[in-house]
């Protein structure tokens, strides 16, 4: 069954070495001639120069007895064969509306759906852009009906065409133009997506990652956060380091088991409990004891666990109460001495696993000068090795690794990214896990440091 095409005004047979339909091939309304089919060599032609383009195909909705559209298809000048298909309502035009549809040419006078407002003009409009929101659309009016045309390219609307006016070559340039104009205005789109998205990432960032509450301390504070999902702005790793008024630094990291966007809210809660509790004035079993009832309650399931380090540096900062529950021991290192990590033969459970664990805190001498690293499994289960024997870098690697990059001269921020680094290029690769670092730094000479 033919589907209808406008009629063609002067179209050769061939324009610029491009085989068009020609005009005594088509018909119009207007003179209620019937078309013709195109000869067979002209459709030879027409398949030989389509064959190796981007075939277009238009979805007419239009309710029109006299058969404006009588072919099956146009080519423009460009050689772009522009398939037609017709639908006389919308019910039609939904059930036509597939994915290989590239633009809708849309009559403005159709009636108006059904439970839509009678006096809206573009209620019809309204209609397939909601069904369609991703298709270029065409408004198809008389021309006597300007101002309607005009409020259908306001309303979303690429283009308008008068009825009167139509013909094959005018429609063609028309759709092509159209379907440019949509792919360009969702392009835009999605760059102001992006655009929008990364300035919310941004303030998530600053908001979610902890500034460091050292007023009035002699440590320096550096940290370093990498996290293991692709494009991903936080892990289920967190750290916080605050400084109370009787003078204690209290520092933290900890790590929820997984990688997705749910652990990093619930890190990020337990962060926030932590602080709190901390000003409060908890610290060891009767802290981590309230934060397990944190995580118990907001979890997703009885699954989820949480691993913890705490350490409370005393005012002098000479020595530090520690508290391990289930986390990988701090490793420090001292003034003249190789890093080393911290006792950890005493630790505890991680948060969730115990309904009524208990973690005792352990008294550890830093000294005078040192270095205090606290990082998350993410660092020390990378691989290391040939490929065929591969193996954890592990903590005793890692301490190899901080030592080598010590005796470079590197310290801060500095120490920490290349610690990172050389763990991802050990592996062979990206870390898979999430990665946080943080580092406080003490000298007997420095002064108390602002921030």
């Amino acid at each position: 069954m033919p589907v209808p095409v406008p009629r063609q005004r002067q179209s050769p047979a061939v324009e610029n070495g491009q085989a068009v339909l020609p005009k005594q091939q088509t018909g119009s309304a207007l003179d209620g001639r019937e078309a013709t089919a195109p000869t067979a060599p002209a459709m030879s032609a027409v398949s030989a120069v389509s064959a190796n383009k981007h075939d277009l195909t238009l979805l007419v909705i239009e309710d029109d007895p006299a058969g404006t559209f009588t072919v099956p298809s146009l080519l423009d000048a460009a050689g772009t064969r522009v398939r037609i298909r017709t639908a006389r309502n919308l019910t039609e035009a939904e059930r036509l509306l597939t994915d290989d549809v590239h633009c809708i040419l849309l009559d403005l006078s159709l009636p108006t759906p059904s439970g839509s407002d009678e006096g809206d003009e573009l209620a019809t409009l309204r209609h397939v852009l909601r069904l369609a929101p991703g298709h270029a659309v065409l408004a198809l009016t008389a021309e006597t009906d300007a101002e309607r045309a005009a409020d259908a390219v306001r309303v979303g609307a690429q283009d308008y065409l008068f009825r009167d006016e139509l013909d094959g070559r005018q429609l063609s340039r028309a759709i092509r133009y159209a379907v440019e104009r949509k792919r360009a205005d969702t392009a835009q789109h999605k760059l102001a997506e992006s655009r929008l998205r990364a300035q919310e990432n941004a303030r998530l960032e600053r908001g979610l990652l902890p500034t460091p509450l050292l007023e009035g301390s002699n440590l320096r504070f550096a940290s370093r956060y990498r996290p293991g999902r692709s494009r991903a702005l936080l892990g289920g790793d967190f750290y916080d380091t605050v400084r109370t008024s009787d003078g204690t630094v209290h520092a933290m990291i900890g790590d929820v088991c997984g990688h997705g966007p749910d652990e990093a809210a619930l890190g990020v809660e337990l962060r926030i409990a932590w602080r709190a509790l901390t000003f409060a004035g908890l610290c060891g079993d009767e802290l981590l004891s309230t934060l397990q009832q944190v995580l118990e309650h907001e979890r997703e399931n009885d699954e989820i666990f949480a691993t913890l380090c705490t350490v409370d540096i005393a005012p002098d900062g000479r020595r530090a109460g520690m508290c391990l529950a289930g986390h990988p021991s701090p490793l420090i290192a001292r003034q003249g001495r190789p890093a080393q990590l911290l006792p950890y033969d005493d630790g505890g459970p991680a948060l969730g696993l115990l309904p009524r664990a208990r973690w005792s805190r352990r008294q550890v001498e830093l000294g005078g000068s040192w270095s205090l690293m606290m990082y998350t499994d993410g660092l020390i289960e990378g691989r290391v090795g040939p490929p065929e024997a591969k193996q954890r870098l592990g903590q005793d690697g890692m301490v190899e690794m901080i030592n080598r990059q010590l005796a470079a001269g590197l310290s801060g921020e500095a120490l920490l990214e290349a610690a990172v680094n050389e763990a991802r290029d050990l592996n062979g690769g990206e870390l898979t896990d999430d990665v946080a670092l943080l580092l406080l730094d003490r000298r007997e000479d420095l002064r108390p440091a602002r921030t």
